[in-house]
């Protein structure tokens, strides 16, 4: 049986015992059923996948890059006058990261198997590197100027150079999580079916295996902690590992927990739940939950503006973006976002959020939040 059919079919089976839909690793996978959409919006085709990162804000060029999977491009969007490039890129963009060291943007193409390499000031492609079949999603290293790739389905981790675009091939596992924390020049690796977080060393390549068991589905990193937050969907925890920990923690979370981010400067973790319609707020300091919030339908991407220590929960079944307070961990508004809203990114700078959506527009600008003491 094929590496992808045999996956595809067990994360069907996983899920059919739970819920129809959720984030594969930072992703949505799709099976199909379309039971909990309504019957106006479309249902993407049976096994897409749709990374978190599909939205992301650049904050050396303080623009937002969105992917427009159906037209091979990119939406570049510029929050201080509200207008809108389209670039030109691969077949089926699916995620996006950025170097905000170097203001490049890397793109990667699932349908036609490459990065394409933008100019993050002057929003033109530079180069169009090829990775191989499937990739997935990538994470910068700005410590090494390293641009790390995942082929999903495969064995293989790309890895282009950031000055040359030449490229290495790793033999890793398929991994659908990169993170990295580039003040220890670490880069973390996740895999559905791999029951470690696999840790490679920046500098020498050097791999260490930490077993947390299986179902790893989404990554954080708290770069001012050097702390990692992974989420467990089968088993609705939090593993925390810790920089100079040598075991790690579990934390229990709400049911089928899809998404992670973290506020640094509160050292608070917030967890979104896709299969209670919640977030599992997480005191970092003392590894323990302070607070359930309940929010909306099936959320799948969770996102902190940290000058503002408001959270951002994007409601996929809802059509809604959830504001939490980060000081009362109350819900303060409910926006309207676009049709199944399944990635965030959040302009700290001009205070606005846009998100992607799985229908209709590729992205949308949510209505402008403010202040919790506004409301």
């Amino acid at each position: 049986m094929h590496r992808s059919h045999a996956r595809s079919q067990s994360l069907m089976v996983f899920l059919g015992q739970a819920l129809s839909r959720c984030a594969l690793a930072g992703a949505v996978l799709f099976l199909g059923v379309a039971s909990s959409l309504s019957a106006a919006q479309d249902v993407p085709p049976s096994g897409t996948l749709l990374s978190s990162r599909a939205i992301v804000y650049n904050p050396s060029s303080h623009k937002v890059y969105a992917v427009d999977k159906a037209h091979g491009s990119v939406s570049v969007i510029s929050p201080s006058s509200d207008s809108v490039a389209k670039v030109k890129v691969g077949d089926e963009p699916i995620a996006i990261a950025v170097n905000a060291a170097t203001g490049r943007v890397y793109v990667v193409n699932a349908g036609s198997g490459t990065v394409s390499v933008l100019d993050g000031a002057k929003d033109s492609v530079l180069a169009t590197v090829d990775v191989g079949e499937r990739p997935y999603v990538a994470a910068v290293n700005e410590a090494t100027n390293k641009i790390y790739v995942s082929n999903t389905f495969s064995n293989v981790l790309t890895v282009i150079d950031g000055t040359s675009n030449t490229v290495t091939k790793m033999k890793m596992g398929s991994k659908d999580v990169i993170a990295v924390d580039p003040k220890v020049n670490r880069v973390y690796l996740l895999g559905y079916e791999d029951t470690n977080v696999n840790v490679l060393d920046g500098a020498s390549d050097a791999l260490t295996k930490v077993p947390v068991g299986m179902h790893l589905w989404s990554m954080a990193v708290d770069e001012q902690r050097h702390t990692i937050y992974v989420t467990h969907v089968g088993s609705a925890t939090l593993t925390v590992l810790e920089d100079k920990a040598q075991t790690p923690l579990t934390i229990a979370t709400g049911a089928m927990p899809c998404a992670v981010a973290v506020n640094p400067v509160t050292n608070t973790v917030y967890v979104a739940n896709y299969g209670d319609d919640s977030v599992t707020v997480v005191d970092g300091a003392k590894h323990s939950v302070i607070a359930t919030v309940h929010i909306g339908k099936h959320p799948q991407a969770i996102a902190v503006d940290t000058k503002t220590n408001l959270i951002y929960a994007a409601n996929t079944h809802g059509d809604s973006v959830s504001v939490i307070d980060g000081a009362t961990h109350a819900v303060v508004a409910t926006l309207k976002a676009g049709q199944n809203p399944y990635a965030i990114a959040v302009d700290s700078a001009s205070g606005k959020v846009f998100v992607a959506n799985m229908s209709g527009a590729n992205f949308t600008k949510i209505d402008e939040p403010r202040r919790p003491d506004a409301y």
